[in-house]
């Protein structure tokens, strides 16, 4: 059975459990602490050397590394990811989209405003308005292709969706105003109504 080497919180993470149980892959778990270094320790170094979870262990003993790609290896040859070619290179459009414009500044904000102790936020205080501009930004370019698509790619529920939704349903964590985005809301409850959807806190 592979192993999902992740901190429950993390959206990254998330994205693969919740990939995993609408494949009907049977992953187990294992946790690392939020602020315990484990993942910056030898024994995790040598499964990767990037130090950071999420991080699959397949039943071969290999590892694979970074969310993107665990998603499309958990989900290749099923309808959530497309075959035709156009509508797989809008997956991945969106797919890096999401890991370059979106999760730097929504999944920062929502780390360092909910979960980092105050003594190292404060040292990042002034981050917090370039974090929100920007991902304001990304949250905008996401609400202006929802307006006229009911999905980003393929005109089907796919990984993109997946990889977006993860950081996006909770941004209200990192002090981001959701109501300013109808149609984004409105794709969060067509992504929250999929077949076999969990939400972050499952296990």
């Amino acid at each position: 059975m592979p192993v999902l080497h992740q901190m429950h919180v993390s959206g990254n993470c998330y994205k693969v459990r919740l990939v995993a149980r609408q494949t009907g892959v049977t992953i187990q778990l294992r946790d690392y602490g939020l602020h315990d270094g484990t993942t910056r320790q030898p024994d995790f170094l040598a499964k990767n050397p990037n130090g950071r979870v999420p991080l699959l262990e397949l039943d071969d003993g290999t590892f694979l590394a970074e969310s993107g790609a665990i998603l499309w290896y958990l989900a290749a040859g099923t309808p959530l990811v497309p075959t035709e070619r156009r509508a797989f290179a809008d997956m991945l459009q969106w797919m890096f989209f999401e890991q370059y414009s979106h999760e730097p500044y929504v999944a920062v904000a929502r780390f360092w405003l909910r979960y980092a102790p105050a003594a190292q936020l404060e040292q990042r205080r002034h981050l917090v308005p370039e974090w929100h501009a920007k991902g304001n930004a990304a949250l905008g370019v996401m609400e202006a292709h929802l307006a006229t698509h009911d999905w980003f790619a393929g005109g089907r529920y796919t990984i993109a969706d997946i990889a977006l939704y993860a950081y996006s349903h909770c941004a209200a964590e990192g002090g981001f105003d959701l109501s300013r985005y109808p149609a984004l809301g409105a794709w969060l409850a067509r992504v929250a109504a999929q077949p076999n959807h969990i939400t972050l806190e499952a296990r």
